[in-house]
């Protein structure tokens, strides 16, 4: 088995899931959500792949896909379940913009730590790692709405996922990691629909 380990993709990696990290949290349009949370798989699977063969990264890619699949499906008969209904600049918009800029210096401060927490590491994957948590948990700490606090939790494991790829390879939990992924997602939509589902019985 091979690893791609291309150095160059790595800083566009960070920038790719910086950028779609800031659309899942500010979007009011289920379709641009799900499509930002399907490239932000790309940039982990690259992350991954530096330190993990290709098939591994792939497997990853492919139940990230699967999961924003299995929600933009569960959205696309109650795209309302988005949950949002203010206008694109408000004051709501504003501060979870602004909170998500104050990860930055966060970054800054933390990162030596985990530098020396995960030597094998390149130091974009620890920055990519840390961006996913952040954006994650500061998605699961303002949204409510089920399809929103299963892509927050997606998007935190995404992160842990980069830091586990740093520290061992084994084909197992690469697979266990993309059911949880998938398992999910699946209770994402569950949620969503179920209430629905109840209201025709």
């Amino acid at each position: 088995m091979e690893t791609i380990i291309n150095e160059n993709l790595l800083t566009p990696a960070v920038i790719l899931i910086s950028l779609t990290g800031l659309i899942l949290l500010l979007s009011r349009d289920w379709r641009v959500g799900i499509g930002a949370f399907a490239v932000q798989y790309i940039g982990v699977s690259i992350f991954v792949s530096i330190s993990w063969p290709i098939e591994l990264a792939v497997i990853k890619l492919v139940a990230g896909w699967m999961g924003g699949a299995i929600l933009g499906t569960a959205l696309a008969g109650e795209p309302t379940q988005w949950g949002e209904t203010e206008p694109y600049i408000s004051s709501s918009s504003l501060f979870r913009l602004l909170a998500a800029f104050l990860v930055l210096p966060i970054i800054t401060t933390i990162m030596p730590v985990l530098v020396e927490w995960l030597p094998n590491a390149q130091i974009q994957q620890v920055q990519g790692g840390f961006i996913l948590i952040s954006m994650g948990l500061l998605h699961l700490g303002f949204k409510g709405n089920p399809v929103r606090v299963v892509i927050g939790l997606l998007t935190v494991i995404a992160g842990f996922e980069i830091y586990y790829a740093t520290l061992e390879i084994s084909a197992l939990v690469a697979g266990l990691l993309a059911v949880i992924n998938i398992g999910l997602a699946l209770v994402g939509a569950y949620l969503l629909l179920n209430p629905f589902m109840e209201e025709t019985v």
